[in-house]
């Protein structure tokens, strides 16, 4: 019999799975966190015997490598991948056996040229699971865009015969377990349900409802931006990643965390604030950063933070530091110059504090438009759907590009929740010889419409009033 167990990373929108027979097991996409693994594999009881690669990864560094070597396992990686470490590569159709249990590559193109999907039998030869990677999700597909954009327009033609070719080959009770698809950006669409079956995406995944033309047609006109940070994890994936170190980052003592502050994000030094997102806005050191320790924390900040930047975080206590670096380093974030923590207003030598307002939608009804600016924080796909009628729209990850398009007085700002306009407001908050009164909506978007704002579509761009 064979057992599925899920290692779910939540705040890249990503699973893992290891799967086993009670005795011996295979591991499909890790993390690069592995001691996760090492975890499951003793509550078990079980031998890891092989750990598979679906594709060479956008979205995190892969543990794969670490875990094989560590283990002894099998490491098996697409044969036609380039990759600059050993691995046992793997073809179309092979069957690999593993304990009672066999494993059948399957080439299902689309999020990359190289994918595959992994349909896994029981002893007597029934496929009970399939591992789609970023194939076929639940009620959508990867997206195609990753590799290149010259590549686009084929990987998704591919993508719709690789979801076509699954269902058709596979029973309708096999298990799919995908990589992606719950809230990573390798998703084209946001997902529909928790759990599926072969036979369940039939009337479900628009591979399978729509035709070709239409399905490439709507995959690619949904395609939005993506964090900057996917162009270093391929490469980084295919040269071999270097083992996790998931250590304490060394203390900042005040003096030089004050120095650090002072000398700001245009000097490269980026100092992070983990707390509670509204505790930030209500008092912070002059010239620290709100990445509130929360599901978007990593994408974000991962997003946002330049190449050789310094990065050091400030956390309440070493807990949330060392939850920070775990997050950090499933990205390629190796290297942080340094933590300090307790008490945000004793860490940093006398350093100054400062503070913002935080509202809600209901509150932005009160004030007269006439007398506010609104930076609508989201991306383009939710701007699309509807904003505050003249709110400006800044999508996140174009803030620091574009603040000089913010004016000096009172500036609300929104998001779909809260986390992304927080952010945006210590961005525009550290930036000196500025006089903006910010406000952070710290409210969901429906509720905009329910506290009665204009919503409008396709604006173009002007402050309210």
């Amino acid at each position: 019999m064979i057992d599925v167990q899920t290692i779910a990373t939540s705040s890249l929108g990503d699973r893992s799975y290891l799967a086993h027979d009670g005795e011996v097991a295979l591991v499909i996409d890790p993390q690069r966190d592995i001691d996760r693994v090492f975890a499951l594999v003793e509550e078990l009881g079980v031998q890891i015997t092989h750990v598979a690669e679906t594709h060479i990864h956008n979205d995190y560094v892969t543990g794969g490598l670490e875990l094989a070597a560590r283990t002894g396992a099998a490491y098996l990686v697409d044969a036609r991948d380039q990759v600059g470490f050993e691995r046992t590569p793997v073809t179309e159709g092979e069957d690999i056996p593993i304990g009672s249990m066999r494993l059948r590559p399957l080439a299902t193109p689309g999020h990359t040229h190289h994918h595959l999907s992994y349909a896994l039998a029981d002893e007597s030869g029934a496929v009970q699971a399939v591992f789609t990677g970023g194939s076929m999700l639940y009620g959508t597909t990867g997206r195609t865009d990753l590799v290149s954009p010259d590549d686009t327009i084929e990987l998704t033609h591919a993508q719709y015969h690789s979801v076509r070719r699954l269902v058709g080959e596979l029973p309708a009770d096999a298990v799919v377990y995908p990589t992606h698809g719950f809230g990573s950006f390798c998703s084209a669409t946001p997902p529909s349900g928790e759990a599926s079956t072969v036979g369940d995406q039939r009337t479900a995944n628009p591979a399978l409802t729509q035709d070709e033309q239409e399905f490439v047609d709507t995959l690619i006109a949904g395609l939005g931006a993506y964090p900057a940070y996917y162009a270093r994890m391929a490469p980084t994936n295919a040269a071999g990643p270097a083992p996790v170190d998931l250590s304490a980052p060394e203390p900042v003592e005040p003096a030089e965390l004050r120095t650090r502050l002072e000398a700001g994000i245009a000097a490269g030094q980026w100092v992070v604030d983990l707390r509670e997102r509204t505790a930030f806005a209500a008092g912070h050191l002059v010239g620290s950063l709100s990445f509130q320790l929360a599901q978007p924390f990593v994408t974000y900040l991962g997003w946002l933070l330049p190449e050789g930047a310094e990065l050091t975080l400030i956390g309440e206590t070493s807990e949330q530091v060392a939850d920070a670096r775990r997050e950090l380093v499933r990205i390629g974030i190796d290297r942080i110059a340094g933590a300090a923590t307790g008490p945000v207003d004793t860490v940093a030598d006398d350093a100054p504090m400062a503070s913002y307002q935080v509202s809600d939608f209901p509150g932005l009804l009160d004030r007269d438009p006439a007398a506010v600016f609104v930076v609508d924080a989201r991306t383009e796909n939710e701007r699309a759907s509807g904003g505050v009628a003249g709110s400006v729209h800044i999508p996140l990850h174009e803030m620091l590009a574009r603040r000089e398009e913010i004016p000096d007085g009172e500036v609300w700002i929104y998001c779909g929740s809260g986390y992304r306009a927080s952010v945006a407001a210590s961005l525009l908050a550290a930036e000196p010889g500025r006089d903006r009164e910010l406000v952070v909506i710290n409210d969901d978007w429906p509720n905009a419409a329910d506290a009665g704002l204009p919503i409008a579509h396709d604006q173009t761009p002007a402050a309210v009033g």
